[in-house]
């Protein structure tokens, strides 16, 4: 799809030929009665006549309007006009740009600053978005031209080249949350790292079984014995600062099935375990977008993927095993698995001395009854970083609430046969599974991003978000600023 950005006033915008023309609106817009041109005084005529609102969520669509050449107009209410109420009227406006006959669609954003420029091509991308690997019969749509109309191009243009690198990490995290485990196994998640890897100031390194016991992964190990398909640790890095930088790591859970092990899961709903490595495919969507922007700062990506099945060599409750930082974990439950993958991966990233530690993963239920699928659940061990998460959330729309980590939430771990068992008790489980991670960072300033709640969606719009790339992309850019 061409997806181009071009210097157009409302006024000019009725004399773009077009399939669709989308127009927000919003009590900030005035008085469009105040310019004389025929798109203007159309709008002024429609809000007087109550036929457009500028409520957040209202929809007018007209055809055929005499002096402007758009063949449809959609006229969407966006209240405030703010960031938020922008994308979800685009959102909202899905169905008519997937519509069979608009092969060109055009959005004239009439006053608008950079910020939410950059939200609205993302917010575009994800209307239009739609998954086919699995579905050849899924309808594509026929857009084929999409026209973002500024007042100031030149002024938009760093804010468009972001929402489209944005967009693009998000598409790749979607993409393979969305696959099947038999079309996004440890090899498939591999291949995409190797491919990015040829991107300019990338490279990727793949450590396959052999190596990964040479490293004493023994917790990644056990998770990965009881299936056939064999892990991998991808390794990601990006250069676009001197070698001398300490690079910020993030380390994404990439279990591409979860069964559970032998503490099997319930069978209703266990499909949606292929979404178990959305916290891999958010890595994989930052160096995507990474490599679009290329920003002065060095980043490393760690994913540790492989799958938890319950088959004759799995482990079992109770097994002790060796991490590679030395620690021996008790396994009480086979199904928290994500934090004995993740244990090790966190130790193996302290040989790059990070300025920052940051891991990502789809790691507890708790979290979910928590929060919710509105905000993701954030742990630091610092204020610093905390913040700059949270800012960086905020900025992008992609939310997250800061959890506690005092001591005490880390007595239940303690085991009567190993250094540390891998859980608690029910109550509080999200933060004893961060206070289990934290075990394992080290010094580097550390935060983890429980996505449980926030990585995919249920339902009729069942498929993975693509969160959280956008707070882990402004969070970089903020850095390399």
């Amino acid at each position: 799809m061409n997806f181009e950005l071009k210097a157009l006033s409302l006024s000019a915008a009725a004399a773009l030929k077009c399939d669709l023309l989308i127009v927000p609106i919003s009590s900030q817009s005035g008085d469009f009665s105040a310019q004389q041109e025929v798109l203007p005084q159309w709008l002024a005529a429609a809000i007087a006549h109550k036929d457009a609102s500028t409520e957040a969520g209202s929809q007018l669509q007209a055809y055929q309007i005499a002096g402007i050449k758009a063949r449809r107009v959609l006229v969407l209410g966006t209240g405030q006009g703010s960031a938020k109420e922008l994308r979800s009227a685009l959102l909202g406006a899905a169905s008519a740009l997937k519509a069979p006959a608009v092969e060109h669609a055009a959005l004239c954003l009439s006053a608008l600053d950079a910020p939410d420029v950059a939200i609205a091509v993302q917010a575009l991308h994800e209307a239009l978005y739609h998954y086919q690997h699995t579905k050849p019969s899924a309808k594509v749509p026929a857009i084929k031209k999409l026209t973002l109309g500024v007042p100031n191009k030149r002024a938009a243009e760093a804010a468009f080249t972001l929402g489209q690198a944005i967009a693009a990490g998000q598409t790749t995290a979607k993409e393979w949350g969305n696959r099947p485990a038999n079309h996004a196994t440890p090899s498939h998640l591999a291949e995409v790292a190797q491919a990015l890897g040829k991107a300019e100031n990338m490279r990727c390194k793949i450590h396959g079984p052999k190596e990964v016991a040479k490293l004493g992964m023994q917790a990644f190990m056990a998770v990965a014995q009881g299936s056939k398909e064999p892990l991998q640790l991808i390794e990601l890095h990006y250069q676009g600062a001197a070698k001398t930088e300490a690079p910020v790591v993030l380390v994404g859970k990439g279990i591409t099935f979860d069964t559970g092990g032998i503490s099997i899961k319930p069978a209703a709903a266990m499909d949606e375990m292929k979404f178990d490595m959305c916290g891999a495919a958010s890595v994989l969507g930052v160096f995507t977008a990474l490599a679009q922007l290329q920003p002065a700062i060095n980043v490393v990506g760690l994913i540790p993927a492989c799958e938890n099945m319950p088959d004759g060599a799995a482990i079992k409750p109770g097994d002790v095993v060796t991490s590679m930082s030395g620690q021996t974990i008790e396994i009480l439950n086979t199904d928290a698995e994500g934090r004995l993958v993740l244990c090790d991966a966190l130790t193996y990233a302290q040989r790059f001395k990070p300025a920052a530690l940051i891991d990502i993963a789809t790691l507890t239920g708790a979290c979910v009854i928590a929060l919710g699928g509105i905000r993701s659940g954030l742990y630091a061990s610092e204020d610093t970083l905390a913040s700059q998460l949270q800012t960086a959330g905020e900025q992008a729309l992609d939310l997250c609430w800061r959890m506690p980590l005092d001591e005490d939430y880390g007595e239940g771990l303690k085991s009567n046969f190993a250094d540390v068992g891998n859980v608690a008790g029910r109550a509080g489980g999200s933060i004893t599974a961060a206070k289990f991670l934290q075990r394992f960072v080290g010094d580097a300033p550390w935060a983890h991003l429980d996505i449980a709640g926030t990585a995919w969606k249920e339902g009729a719009a069942k498929g993975a978000t693509g969160r959280p790339v956008a707070l882990l992309l402004h969070y970089l850019l903020q850095r390399a600023a």
